[in-house]
């Protein structure tokens, strides 16, 4: 960003220099009146560009210099312009994502939080299930409850970086 800066510094610097090697130029063979017509003014232009054929080009030289540096200045002023909005996009996206963070945090430890006590849970609701199971089978001759094998809660890890739902096994 500061190179950038420094070279439309630059710019502006020679911009200014050709300006006023223009205007010394202009001032020193256009003579013409302070209450003069437009008219007169163009005319005194004119006369001097045939006159001084070497100093109209010259003339020509700065102008067409100083399109181009303005056209390499606006370029350049264009470029800064949107790496500026892109950096400042880019901070509030952090900003955001940050925020999002801490929010999501606060549901991940309460996933986790759930995720325990449905442990807790799961785990009495299958003590009563080995304690009634015999004599429900030997009553109804079925299973009370079945499917302890592949209990699992969800559970939220992260390394720092990226988080991770996992299925933990009750």
């Amino acid at each position: 960003m500061d190179k950038i800066q420094a070279e439309i510094q630059e710019l502006n610097s020679q911009i200014q220099t050709l300006q006023k090697e223009r205007a010394e130029l202009n001032q020193n063979h256009i003579e013409s009146p302070e209450n003069s017509s437009a008219l007169a003014i163009a005319e005194a232009y004119r006369r001097q560009a045939r006159e001084n054929p070497e100093i109209a080009a010259e003339i020509q030289g700065i102008d067409n210099a100083i399109a181009y540096l303005e056209k390499q200045k606006r370029r350049k002023e264009i470029y800064l312009f949107e790496s500026l909005s892109y950096s400042q996009r880019i901070a509030k996206q952090k900003q955001e994502l940050e925020e999002g963070k801490k929010f999501a945090e606060i549901h991940a430890q309460r996933v986790n939080e759930l995720a325990k006590e449905l442990a807790q849970e799961v785990k009495l609701l299958k003590a009563c299930a080995d304690e009634l199971s015999p004599m429900y089978w030997h009553i109804y001759n079925k299973p009370f409850i079945t499917g302890f094998k592949t209990i699992s809660v969800p559970y939220v890890r992260s390394d720092g970086e990226v988080w991770r739902i996992v299925n933990r096994i009750v």
